[in-house]
């Protein structure tokens, strides 16, 4: 039976950037962890490690109040640490504002900073260094991946008082659902998710009716 990971290690994988996943420490520490399978050395230069699935799985366990999923009515950002700590968090639509949450031009900044942090996980993560395609990161994380790509593409959460996108996690596979306030915003959302290298399409809820965006990673 494999060895649970030391404190040390741990603490490592906690450290990690939470969005681009980029883990730091001593070459032997490094090691340790692709020895593990939590982490891995990017073949390019300047060779840094970033965490692979299982070490995001493991710092997602670590954190009760972040849980992977986000199914209807959940307030969680799918595997992103809380605002409230200090680390960029993913609005998926629905939630309340955290408090002492930046807003207006603060917020702008944020997402703008973890937009930009996603693509560079993407060239440096994806075989080909491509940033219009999603990477490994952002299939584990659906739900704040599509998140971020709507707020980074200019749309607003849904808030208490407020319209907007609601990101849902599906059962389908590598797949989320957003709901919007109306047909117009729904467009919007499809063009914003195909931009950002999603495929997306409208659909209808058979027994509802109600209509929603359906939105997977592209692989190609």
């Amino acid at each position: 039976m494999t060895r649970p990971p030391t404190a040390a290690q741990r603490r490592l994988v906690d450290a990690a950037d939470p969005v681009t996943g980029r883990v730091t420490g001593t070459g032997a520490q490094l090691a340790a962890l692709v020895k593990r399978g939590l982490a891995f050395r990017h073949p390019r230069p300047p060779h840094d490690h970033f965490l692979t699935p299982a070490g995001h799985r493991l710092r997602q366990d670590a954190e009760p109040d972040a849980p992977s999923g986000a199914p209807a009515g959940d307030t969680a950002a799918g595997g992103a640490p809380a605002a409230a700590g200090g680390v960029f968090a993913a609005r998926v639509g629905g939630e309340d504002e955290p408090a002492g949450a930046p807003a207006g031009p603060g917020r702008a900044r944020e997402v703008h900073n973890a937009w930009q942090g996603l693509l560079e996980l993407r060239r440096m993560t994806n075989r080909d260094g491509a940033t219009g395609r999603p990477c490994d990161w952002e299939r584990g994380h659906l739900v704040p991946a599509a998140a971020l790509a709507l707020e980074a593409g200019g749309h607003r959460p849904a808030g208490p008082d407020a319209d907007g996108y609601k990101v849902r996690a599906t059962p389908q596979p590598e797949a989320v659902a957003v709901y919007g306030p109306d047909a117009g915003a729904l467009r919007a959302y499809t063009a914003t998710l195909e931009e950002a290298g999603w495929q997306a399409g409208e659909y209808t809820e058979p027994r509802t009716r109600v209509r929603y965006v359906l939105a997977s990673p592209r692989r190609t």
